[in-house]
């Protein structure tokens, strides 16, 4: 009798470690683990659901998480790059960018590596670039052109690295519209200088627009902006050089007849 009731406790005891251990697995299957791929999934809907309701700030710190849990994986570098573009939607440009660059410094081979660039174009990109209308009572020196550079700089590299992307075209696009808007700014800059008598400053100005954007329209005004400023400086042969210039690059162009509109300043849009 002895030895059964031995035998009977040896097996509840045995009953209840087994009971134990399967308690334990079970707490530690791969459905509770928080960087199991089914949870970092879930985690991923629940972002996208935030980003397509806008609310961005709580997009951004499940993204967050999930890049840091995920690292090194595709979803990872998804939830990078929506992280980015929450951002950007967030006014968090400084962020977005940081992370793009970090995308692109992590992921240099990632088949996603066009958007990316694009991306990153995108958001340093301006609409209002050449709208200066918006600025016309801003002091000059206080609008920052650094960030169209940056701006046309990925784009630059978008379409060398990957011209046949469907990113391409449209930046392309871009980068043409930014080369105008910069050129535009730059003899902005020059008539500035021009208009309160920094003459010198002014024709050094005009020149370097004229080395940099050898196509953009505003050169025309730019070669203008150089015939007078060497005129007020009494330099005669860079001011027949400059005029020889204009000639023949723009021979129809109105700073030559004298036919400008001088009704309304240059920048006034309305």
């Amino acid at each position: 009798m002895r030895s059964l009731r031995t035998s009977w406790r040896a097996l509840a005891l045995a009953s209840a470690v087994s009971a134990a251990l399967g308690l334990a697995a079970c707490s530690n299957t791969p459905k509770d683990d928080p960087n199991s791929q089914a949870n970092l999934q879930k985690l991923y809907e629940e972002a996208k659901e935030d980003m397509s309701s806008g609310s961005y700030d709580r997009a951004i710190k499940t993204l967050e998480r999930i890049e840091g849990r995920a690292a090194g994986t595709t979803l990872g570098q998804q939830a990078q790059l929506d992280l980015a573009w929450a951002n950007y939607k967030s006014g968090e440009r400084v962020q977005a960018v940081a992370v793009l660059d970090r995308f692109i410094k992590l992921n240099p081979s990632s088949a996603a590596l066009d958007y990316a660039l694009y991306m990153k174009g995108l958001v340093n990109f301006n609409d209002d670039l050449g709208l200066f209308g918006r600025i016309a009572r801003q002091d000059i020196s206080e609008r920052d052109q650094q960030a169209a550079r940056d701006s046309m700089q990925s784009f630059k590299q978008l379409v060398e690295q990957f011209p046949d992307s469907k990113y391409s075209p449209d930046a392309r696009t871009r980068i043409d519209y930014i080369t105008n808007s910069l050129a535009a700014y730059e003899v902005h800059v020059a008539r500035y200088y021009y208009n309160r008598g920094a003459y010198l400053a002014a024709a050094n100005r005009a020149q370097a627009a004229l080395l940099e954007f050898q196509y953009a329209p505003a050169l025309e005004e730019a070669l203008y902006l150089m015939v007078r400023s060497y005129d007020k400086l009494g330099l005669t042969q860079l001011r027949d050089d400059s005029e020889r210039v204009l000639k023949q690059s723009f021979p129809e162009s109105a700073y030559l007849t004298g036919n400008l509109r001088k009704d309304k300043p240059w920048w006034q849009m309305w």
